[in-house]
């Protein structure tokens, strides 16, 4: 079983597969390694694949002491996943709890990415929300401990961004689910209430993203709501960022969609390989709506 170890001293498990420039894909909270699957098989006929577990995620440890786990170690265990595997840059692909490390990777340890695609980030974001949000994520690290994994993945899993999911693909669905059910309690509730609930908002970075030139795609479901508002926020601010939505589509977008996720994948890597990722124009940022202004 391939291992490694981060510098505090963490196990991680990963997979791997195919040659070529590398694609690291960060899974969200209700995912693991696994539910990559579809872009794995896909890219790896022409890219160096990796997929982890994130910690908390069993076959990677599950480490007890909560101090261990935080925004900022999410994201030095997807730089520890390159340096264990000897990889300089990579094209990270994020979705969710992992989209927001791909996105703190893009302002920490930018030399690391040579592209950066942030996929259904922004729970908890806006201001008037984060009491909910914050109140939510401490809910359900008591629901954890109280019903355990498989109780609790059974409802999450029907959450109002992951029904488009069930009603479009229910065998799909139903894997996803069972997987979720497999997951450790104890890392999903720690969490929930050191990760989840703890992170800035993405507001809250706006001048860290205002100075990120990394070649950005942001890619949301037109139906994961509390991602909406942020992604067109995340594309505003973010020079090298452009927004892909995709139609009729809820949170688990690279499993609802996977043919429309992979192809916006390929175009969004073929422009980045060849070096034709633009920056924005900066005459598209004007406080004038078509650029003929009034006369006083």
């Amino acid at each position: 079983m391939p291992t490694l170890t981060t510098d505090d001293a963490v196990t991680l498990y990963y997979e791997e597969v195919g040659q070529g420039t590398p694609v690291l894909f960060v899974h969200e909270f209700a995912g693991d390694c696994r539910s990559w699957e579809p872009q794995m098989r896909y890219f790896s006929r022409r890219y160096r694949c990796i997929a982890f577990n994130a910690r908390g995620w069993p076959p990677s440890e599950v480490p007890e002491d909560p101090a261990k786990y935080s925004q900022a170690r999410a994201t030095a265990d997807v730089v520890a996943i390159l340096d264990g595997l000897g990889i300089d840059r990579a094209h990270v692909v994020g979705l969710s709890m992992g989209g927001y490390a791909t996105l703190h990777l893009g302002l920490t340890a930018p030399e690391r990415a040579l592209s950066l695609v942030v996929s259904g980030v922004g729970y908890g974001a806006e201001r008037e929300r984060q009491a909910l949000w914050r109140a939510e994520a401490d809910a359900s690290a008591n629901r954890l401990r109280s019903a355990g994994m498989k109780a609790f993945a059974e409802d999450y899993a029907q959450g109002p961004t992951r029904v488009q999911f069930q009603n479009k693909d229910p065998r799909g669905w139903r894997e996803f689910a069972d997987r979720m059910a497999e997951h450790s309690a104890a890392g999903s509730a720690r969490t929930q209430q050191q990760v989840q609930r703890e992170r800035p908002s993405i507001y809250d970075l706006e001048d860290g993203l205002r100075a990120m030139t990394t070649p950005c795609l942001i890619l949301n479901g037109d139906e994961d709501w509390p991602c909406s508002l942020p992604g067109v926020f995340m594309k505003a601010v973010v020079p090298s960022a452009q927004l892909q939505v995709v139609p009729g589509t809820g949170h688990t977008v690279n499993l609802e969609e996977p043919d429309l996720f992979n192809t916006a994948l390929e175009k969004f890597f073929a422009q980045v390989d060849a070096g034709r990722w633009p920056l924005r124009d900066p005459r598209a940022v004007s406080d004038s709506i078509t650029g003929v202004m009034p006369s006083n």
